[in-house]
């Protein structure tokens, strides 16, 4: 049997439930057929596929917080140390932190919580919006949870705590908004972080030069080649990351190859005892010595983390499980090894403190070590800013960043993108930095506040998901927020001190980034809803239409719009000064869901809007924040073959439904052969009606297509305040003037594109 007549009997099983339990019969939509032909499952990855992955992640995800041995201990100790145990105090210090942050929380609690393989600030923002109604955006259908991605792995036991929860975001429109406001707080830090990393890996790597070499090489000359290779890095961009892990992650294994070596070396020449420092009292023994100084000092080792939030946020190009083999096999081991070998040869050359790193190398090894550093540091700058990209297309489907251009480099893999206007203004970014700053001390107190912070905003929302969604053990919530909420405060509170010295500037990106964002953002929800307020009903069409004079054109028109629930008022403008329609019209509404992607089997969504002889449908085609849009696929030609599977579809149920009401009659009628009569000519009917607007479709689309696209030009309406209009009129509009258009986002063929024009008042 087929898999549409198994559709076919399970519908006519439940019409027939419906009708003898006396329950008015409702009629079933064809996204019923749909939805069911899409297998929910995912099939688990084979270990040899994840032990590819894992290797490939090594050289992704690891290049930031693999390359902190370069600088932590010259920013615990800037002025030097005090007392010969405040060594022994910081390897203790950064043991525990690198334990408990990257190791515990992200590769064991955070990685669970991840978006359908997908990580990330917005990541986690989405799958709270999954599971409770908080997202601005009134533009949710019932059917977007049919997708197969969209579902939640939760049991159906509902706690009266996730409720209770649940049912305060969902009714506080200042949770919703405050939600909003974190995700877009953190996705600039992040951003803010990609703009750093470069400048604090690149100075720190290079700067072995002027170790080696202190009077050919002094700060300047550093600086300015710190620079040469960062615009170097930038421009490679365009060329695409489409064989990274391959061509990175020998690179970094190498790296990694070589600290964890260099540290056993130097573990059993100078100072084995230095092991003892894993015993936590000697933080207690560092903190009573130093008091003060101790707390300031965790700035510094705070940068034994960085790159801890590229964990979650780059696993989507991999798995979860093999980023845990990666890190708890190669990485936390070779960076435990680095430390202890440091720390054992800082208790005998307390002075070189620094400029540890490479005062503790053998001779020998200087400057091989020295080249591996820095093609270690140029791929730390590449994993932020490749993550940096992928984070400004998850915040531009959402709408909360203006459009961009978004070129996907790599066929095979869907994540490895480049936007040239942000890779220009990154690039801009970094060098105005590393001249500005110029020592990686300095860098490091600008660096720290944005690392903490995304770790902290991280918890928070993990605590949320823990919850509605995971539904933890009240316990087990506590004991997470009081271990790790404890932990990431005070060392905010460390990095913050030094807010005057070099922390004002990643608040100074994220204030700037997130007035871009915000604008885009309220412009975008106003005008979503004054297209909601004045939308056109399916059943107005006809009425609209009939007080035009208007002509039917051969051919196929696409109508973009943004409206989700009905037909945007822009048509009837449109129907007003050209009043002429093509013979079959689709109104395509390009939707984003918060999910990281959508298969293509269910990307449609169809609905036909009366009376049938005009040829109107309304289309939703869904995309998620990972998906690729028009460019792998053939759009025009996936919209038609997925219309006609409908209107196919919607013949079958019609069929059903006739021949259900029949069987359903033939326990009260005795003489049926009539009803059969009708059924069979009923079905005959519906059937001929299929193939001629099949047929009808297939003529429109070898005619040819014409997009037609709304621009609309939004200015405040009457009586609005100055912040209002400075906000809309001036923000907004410099922004659309300066940013791509719609149909350049959609690439849309300019020779068969139309635009239609309308001023909102909003």
């Amino acid at each position: 049997m087929s898999g549409d007549e198994q559709n076919q009997d399970v519908l006519q099983q439940q019409l027939k439930g419906k009708k003898l339990s006396g329950e008015k019969l409702k009629r079933y939509d064809s996204l019923d057929l749909e939805s069911s032909r899409v297998p929910d499952a995912k099939k688990a990855l084979e270990w040899s596929v994840i032990l590819k992955l894992a290797f490939q992640s090594i050289g992704v995800v690891y290049g930031d917080i693999g390359t902190s041995p370069l600088y932590v201990f010259s920013t615990i100790f800037p002025n030097g140390v005090k007392y010969e145990e405040d060594i022994l105090g910081a390897l203790s210090l950064i043991f525990y932190t690198i334990t408990l942050i990257p190791v515990v929380k992200y590769v064991f609690i955070v990685l669970q919580a991840n978006d359908n393989g997908d990580g990330g600030t917005f990541a986690l923002y989405s799958l709270i919006c999954r599971y409770s109604k908080v997202g601005l955006i009134p533009s949710t259908q019932a059917e977007d949870k049919d997708v197969s991605t969209f579902k939640l792995d939760i049991p159906d036991r509902r706690t009266r705590r996730a409720s209770k929860l649940k049912s305060i975001l969902e009714s506080s429109n200042f949770a919703k908004f405050f939600l909003l406001f974190a995700t877009m707080l953190g996705t600039s830090m992040v951003i803010g972080d990609g703009v750093l990393t470069p400048c604090v890996s690149v100075l720190s790597a290079i700067g072995g030069v002027k170790a080696a070499a202190p009077s050919v090489m002094t700060e300047g000359r550093i600086v300015w080649l710190a620079v040469a290779i960062l615009i170097l890095l930038f421009f490679l961009q365009r060329f695409g990351t489409e064989k990274v892990g391959y061509t990175f992650a020998p690179i970094l294994c190498l790296w990694f190859f070589s600290i964890a070596g260099i540290g056993i070396y130097n573990f059993v020449r100078y100072d084995p005892t230095v092991i003892r420092a894993l015993n936590p009292k000697y933080i207690i023994d560092y903190f009573k010595r130093n008091k003060k100084d101790a707390w300031i000092s965790l700035g510094g080792v705070v940068m034994c983390i960085t790159g801890g939030e590229a964990l979650f946020a780059d696993v989507g190009h991999f798995s979860v499980r093999s980023v845990q083999i990666s890190m708890c096999c190669v990485t936390y081991p070779a960076l435990i090894l680095a430390y202890l070998g440091q720390t054992a040869y800082l208790r005998k050359h307390s002075d070189d403190v620094t400029d540890t790193f490479y005062k503790n190398l053998p001779h020998i090894l200087y400057w091989p070590v020295f080249g591996v550093a820095v093609l270690a540091a140029i791929i730390a700058s590449q994993a932020l800013i490749s993550g940096t990209f992928a984070i400004i297309q998850q915040s531009l489907a959402l709408g909360c960043f203006p459009r961009v251009k978004i070129v996907h480099t790599s066929i095979k893999y869907h994540g490895q993108i480049y936007i040239p206007e942000i890779n220009t203004l990154l690039m801009l970014a970094c060098v105005v930095v590393t001249l500005a700053f110029r020592t990686t001390e300095k860098l490091s107190n600008a660096y720290g506040i944005a690392v903490v912070f995304v770790m902290l905003l991280t918890s928070c929302f993990l605590v949320l998901v823990m919850i509605m969604i995971w539904k933890t053990h009240i316990i087990f919530v506590i004991a997470y927020i009081l271990v790790f909420g404890t932990i990431e405060l005070v060392y905010l509170s460390s990095v913050l001190y030094k807010f005057d010295q070099g922390g004002y500037l990643p608040l100074a990106f994220a204030i700037v980034l997130m007035f871009i964002m915000y604008v885009w953002n309220y412009v975008y929800r106003k005008k979503y809803h004054f297209e909601l307020e004045h939308k056109i009903s399916p059943e107005k069409v006809k009425e609209t239409v009939d007080e035009t004079n208007y002509h039917r054109l051969p051919g196929l028109a696409i109508f973009y719009s943004e409206l989700v629930h009905g037909i945007p008022p822009i048509f009837k403008h449109y129907v007003e000064n050209v009043p002429a329609l093509h013979s079959v019209l689709v109104f395509a509404s390009v939707k984003s869901l918060p999910i990281s992607k959508v298969p293509v089997e269910e990307r449609f969504l169809f609905r036909r809007v009366k009376p049938y002889d005009l040829y109107v449908f309304r289309c939703v085609v869904r995309y998620g924040y990972n998906d690729v849009r028009n460019e792998a696929e053939p759009f025009e030609r996936l919209l038609v073959e997925r219309l006609k599977q409908f209107i196919r579809d919607d013949c079958k149920i019609l069929i059903a439904a006739n021949a259900n009401r029949v069987s359903t009659d033939e326990s009260t009628e005795l003489e049926n052969d009539g009803s059969n009569i009708d059924c069979d000519k009923q079905a005959e009917n519906a059937t001929l009606l299929m193939e001629r607007d099949i047929e009808v479709l297939e003529r429109a689309y070898s005619v040819g297509v014409v997009h037609l696209v709304g621009e609309q030009d939004v200015i405040a309406g009457k009586g609005s305040n100055i912040a209002k209009r400075v906000v809309i009129d001036y923000a907004f509009n410099f922004l659309k003037r300066n940013l791509r258009q719609s149909n350049k986002v959609l690439d849309i063929p300019h020779k068969s594109m139309l635009k239609v024009g309308m001023i909102y008042e909003i």
